[in-house]
């Protein structure tokens, strides 16, 4: 179900991101402003066909550095850059809860990263307290997920300050491995596969009420998040005609103002086949809802696919173009689809926009 409450607002203080065009949020929301891509050939891996892997790699990162390890500095980087931007009020807040999205299980990921994970960011974000990190390995749709509990952190157990986000890298050596013989990369002889990427993004959330108290600039409130589950999903023999996503992005809108559209779109779609039919399905039933149903961002263009990151990187993408002056409105649908059958859909909203484009 959606979480929505109006007296009970739920605003975003700040943002964290390091994708392959930028080690902050601010530098990677440009560079997708600007549609730079940040595809290289792997340094010493060959695919099937003798050809360098093209990949999306945070520049910063050796080449040699596996899976786990990668996501372990992603993350650690991200979370850094939310706690040094974070207002005062954060470190006297107490104890501070993390819910972080990572992906499911696939070659060339530990299956339990967990301990690890949390314990690495208990001790690089120890300024803030942070007692407890929740970990939702649910691939796409987890970093919405994780804004989602969040926001039930917030409302129902009394937080006042929760750091949600996700991170993932598919530039693991089995990784590719596995992806190329899924025959799911994007090559030359494969128009209707993805460029493997990675990433981390991190929110800093409280609510509308602590925000005014400690007088924080906010940068946009999550006006309401949903998950739902398709049934049938990648790697079985059913069609997937967008069920479950059409239910989340339903419930996520289903409190707008009649007559009421999305001004913009943020989206995980990265150029397989069964994203687009999917995404097709769900924008023919709720065509009412946009402004222009097929004008939507994909930012799998220029940073790779980023699976578990891709949520709330999404946030910090609507909250630069609202920042900067050159959103298309005050209301951005962000929506990503996991392997596992979770969907998720999240209406991101912000204060009145100076666009440079109406």
């Amino acid at each position: 179900m959606p979480l929505r409450n109006q007296s009970s607002e739920i605003v975003l203080a700040g943002v964290g991101a390091v994708t392959a065009v930028g080690r902050t949020a601010a530098a990677s929301a440009a560079a997708v402003r600007a549609g730079i891509a940040g595809f290289v050939g792997h340094p010493y891996m060959i695919d099937s066909r003798g050809d360098p892997f093209v990949v999306a790699v945070a520049p910063h990162l050796e080449p040699e550095m596996r899976g786990e390890s990668r996501i372990l500095e992603l993350a650690r980087t991200a979370a850094r850059e939310v706690v040094s931007s974070a207002p005062a009020a954060i470190e006297t807040a107490g104890a501070v809860t993390a819910v972080v999205g990572l992906p499911g299980r696939r070659p060339g990921l530990n299956p339990e990263p967990a301990a690890e994970l949390a314990t690495s960011l208990g001790r690089d974000l120890n300024s803030i307290g942070l007692s407890n990190v929740q970990l939702l390995p649910t691939g796409h749709s987890s970093g919405l997920m994780a804004i989602q509990a969040g926001c039930r952190q917030l409302r129902e157990a009394g937080a006042t300050f929760v750091l949600v986000g996700g991170v993932d890298s598919y530039v693991d050596a089995d990784t590719l491995e596995w992806l190329d013989e899924c025959e799911r990369l994007h090559i030359p002889t494969n128009g209707w596969g993805f460029i493997p990427g990675e990433a981390a993004g991190f929110c800093l959330l409280c609510s509308a009420e602590t925000a005014a108290r400690h007088r924080i600039s906010v940068l946009g409130k999550v006006a309401s998040v949903a998950t739902s589950n398709e049934p049938n999903r990648i790697y079985t023999e059913t069609v997937c005609i967008g069920e479950g996503l059409t239910k989340a992005v339903q419930q996520a809108l289903a409190l707008l103002p009649p007559g009421t559209v999305i001004d913009a779109t943020i989206c995980d779609q990265n150029g397989e086949a069964y994203r687009a039919d999917e995404c097709g399905f769900m924008l023919a039933r709720n065509s009412e809802y946009f402004a222009n149903p097929t004008d939507f961002l994909a930012p799998a263009d220029c940073w790779g696919d980023v699976g578990a990151a891709s949520g709330p990187l999404f946030v910090a993408l609507a909250a630069f173009a609202a920042q900067k002056g050159y959103a298309k409105g005050i209301r951005t649908l962000l929506w990503t689809s996991s392997e596992s059958g979770e969907r998720s859909a999240m209406l991101f909203e912000t204060g009145l926009i100076r666009s440079k484009e109406r």
